[in-house]
């Protein structure tokens, strides 16, 4: 709970300095403190104590309405009066504190509002009733939803039940979690008072729910600062060495970023491309990182440049004269413009490198994107702003019951209240949770329409199926990456276009081994639930293969004349080469072999290249008047019943005689058949072709590749 915060002005972890905004003084706890209690609090008048908070919220909000502001201080500061925190100051410098946070993100005024009665209802005899009386229906919203999150137990023993719940009670409005973001920076700034037992394990929470959470939400002011919280009191060896490391470069004469900014500020110049070129400092744990990964750190390592523009189109133009007359690592190069990350966050990312080596990271944006960048959804205002304003008539049936659908909530956190809804356990829910949070990554892949998908790094077909279908998934029966046939196990890569292939049978059923290749909760839980409700179906044994017949040897012991093939040679035996069965209008060639036969080849056979390296001379040969060909041909399908004798009936309909067949056993669904026949009429190939690949359940056929 907040109520555990503790001295602000106990030292804590030292943070790095990094200005993401125009910099404010440090505030005095203490002087609010005292202002709280003795400030003018008169009616219509604004109180001294938040005072920061108005400054901070107009400069996002110029025109903001302050008054639910004055009202809520007034309430939670004669509610809070008395209490006071374990460092001795008044308890109303924490939500003071919290919601100079949120301003300074640019929150809008109804999040400011329940940030600072955020912990009344739990901490005091005011009433969600009362709340709402006062503040309306939306404020009463968020400070339950906050009280409920206090009440959350995130510690390794906590049941994963109550995480559940707390997910329900505050995944429909991100306001929520932000107000609790906000809450959890706060006190981890001032843990220092605290037992060294309890800091690790407010700590370990936060690295493990919140962090991952903030990252979702888009707000990395304060992901970046919770991470170096925690790295500090986690790993404070490490800790230390890294700011060693950065007092260190701070201390050094030259400043090679410095001088880089310089020179892209100067080509901007010329260009005449309006631009603001900042440096930004990475935080501790990003200097960390890139150590471990780099080893010994430069004076480039430190940092990154940032690049500011007010169009999108400009973005686009300073990439290309940064290319153009700098030295561009192309290997950096990533468009998240085009593409958004899945919380939101849009920039152009690129390297420039300069004569010694060294290596500037560059990130472009508009202004807009940085501040979506830095504050994530908490950037994004009110998201009832419009929904409000529209007629009561607009109203939907779900408003009834206190299901809200926010128009800006990430997909992700869509998705995650799905999961819990379709997980058909706790245990499984909260295990594909940790897993999904544990993503810091994710990629983006095309469907053949245009759309894209978003899925963390390592996803495979099976997860891009259920991202797309739900539980329709289940018919999934192939897919396509890129043009090509792939097995559902298929790892993606970003970027890749996904096509996949669904049957239509309508009581089609996942296999048990497509959880050994889903990756996200999506697949993972819709799979669980569909054997979890099919016990009796799931327990069965696997159905048996395809039944397989080898090629008779008679046949293949006989010579195989084509009297269709003409050889230089009038008395020479011809014989169709049996590794890649050549047949009109093929381009074929010959070699004499033993006992005065012609062995007769497609040129892209790999016998040819093998038999011209012995020096094998070749013979002409070409095509007669007999149009009668022997043809081997490979079918790609997906195992069903009935599926073999479905396919020979449509072969033998096209006239083709079945001179040898191999099937070979199942895998992962898939059933590779081989079959050698003979056709009355070289023509007639593309019709048999064409009738193979009709058949239900089978994908794909095509001629044998030389071997």
């Amino acid at each position: 709970m907040s109520a555990e915060a503790t001295n602000p002005a106990t030292p804590g972890p030292v943070v790095p300095t990094v200005a993401r905004r125009k910099a404010r003084p440090r505030i005095d706890l203490r002087r609010l403190g005292l202002a709280a209690l003795l400030g003018n609090a008169a009616r219509g008048r604004l109180p001294d104590a938040i005072g920061h908070v108005a400054e901070a919220h107009r400069a996002h909000y110029p025109d903001a309405d302050l008054e639910p502001l004055r009202r809520a201080y007034v309430l939670a500061e004669s509610s809070h009066r008395g209490q006071m925190r374990k460092s001795g100051e008044p308890y109303i410098t924490h939500p003071l504190a919290v919601t100079l946070i949120l301003a300074e993100l640019g929150a809008e005024t109804t999040t400011l509002t329940a940030s600072l009665l955020h912990d009344t209802v739990e901490d005091t005899e005011v009433t969600l009733d009362q709340v709402g009386e006062e503040f309306g229906a939306e404020v009463r919203y968020l400070v339950d939803g906050v009280t409920k999150l206090e009440k959350v137990d995130y510690g390794a023993a906590a049941e994963p039940e109550t995480f559940r719940k707390m997910l329900v009670a505050t995944g429909s409005d991100v306001r929520v979690m932000s107000i609790k973001l906000a809450d959890r920076l706060h006190n981890m700034r001032t843990l220092g008072v605290m037992r060294r037992e309890k800091q690790e394990r407010i700590a370990k929470v936060t690295r493990d729910v919140l962090i991952p959470l903030a990252e979702r939400l888009g707000v990395q002011a304060l992901k970046t600062e919770l991470e170096d919280l925690v790295f500090a009191i986690l790993h404070p060896d490490e800790y230390e060495h890294t700011r060693e490391l950065i007092a260190a470069n701070a201390a050094r004469a030259d400043d090679t970023l410095a001088d880089i900014a310089d020179e892209v500020r100067g080509v901007l110049r010329e260009a005449d491309i309006p631009a603001e070129v900042l440096i930004r400092p990475r935080h501790f744990v990003s200097v960390h990182r890139v150590s471990r990964k780099r080893g010994e750190l430069r004076g480039c390592d430190f940092g990154r440049l940032l690049v500011l523009v007010n169009e999108d189109a400009d973005c686009y133009a300073v990439l290309g004269e940064l290319h153009t007359c700098l030295t561009p690592v192309v290997s950096e190069f990533k468009d998240f413009i085009a593409v958004p990350k899945f919380n939101l966050y849009q920039s152009l990312h690129t390297a420039v490198a300069r004569a010694d080596g060294q290596v500037a990271e560059v990130l472009i944006r508009t202004h807009q994107m940085h501040k979506v960048a830095e504050a994530g959804v908490v950037a994004l205002g009110n998201p009832y702003a419009q929904a409000a304003e529209a007629p009561a008539a607009d109203t939907t049936d779900d408003a009834a019951d206190g299901e809200r659908a926010d128009p800006t909530r990430p997909g992700w956190l869509s998705r995650l209240l799905d999961w819990q809804k379709a997980a058909p356990d706790t245990d499984t829910f909260w295990s594909t949770l940790r897993e999904d949070l544990a993503q810091d990554r994710e990629i983006t892949v095309f469907r053949p329409d245009g759309g894209t998908l978003g899925l963390p790094e390592g996803a495979t077909c099976v997860d891009a199926a259920y991202a797309q279908y739900g539980e329709d998934a289940h018919a999934c029966i192939g897919a396509r990456v890129n043009g090509r046939l792939a097995t559902l196990s298929t790892v993606l890569r970003d970027g890749d276009t996904v096509q996949l292939l669904m049957g239509q049978d309508p009581a089609s059923e996942p296999s048990r081994e497509w959880l050994e290749h889903a990756h996200t909760p999506a697949a993972r839980i819709a799979i669980q639930r569909w054997i979890a409700t099919h016990p009796a179906t799931a327990a069965e044994e696997p159905p048996a293969p395809v039944p397989s017949r080898p090629a008779p040897e008679p046949q293949a012991a006989a010579p195989r004349t084509a009297s269709a093939v003409v050889a230089d040679r009038p008395d020479a035996t011809v014989r169709l080469a049996g590794c890649c069965t050549p047949v009109p209008p093929d381009e074929v060639t010959g070699f004499a072999v033993r006992g005065g036969v012609v062995t007769v080849h497609r040129v892209e056979c790999a016998a040819v290249a093998h038999m011209k390296g012995t020096g094998r001379p070749e013979m002409a040969v070409s095509w007669g008047d007999n149009a009668a060909c022997r043809v081997t041909l490979v079918a790609e399908s997906f195992g069903r019943p009935h599926l073999l004798a479905d396919l020979t009936e449509a072969m033998a309909q096209e006239g083709a005689e079945i001179v040898s067949a191999t099937v070979e056993p199942p895998s992962q669904q898939r059933v590779r058949h081989t079959y050698t026949v003979e056709l009355p009429d070289a023509a007639h190939l593309p019709d048999l072709m064409r009738a193979m690949r009709n058949v239900p359940g089978v994908y794909d056929v095509g001629r044998a590749q030389p071997q």
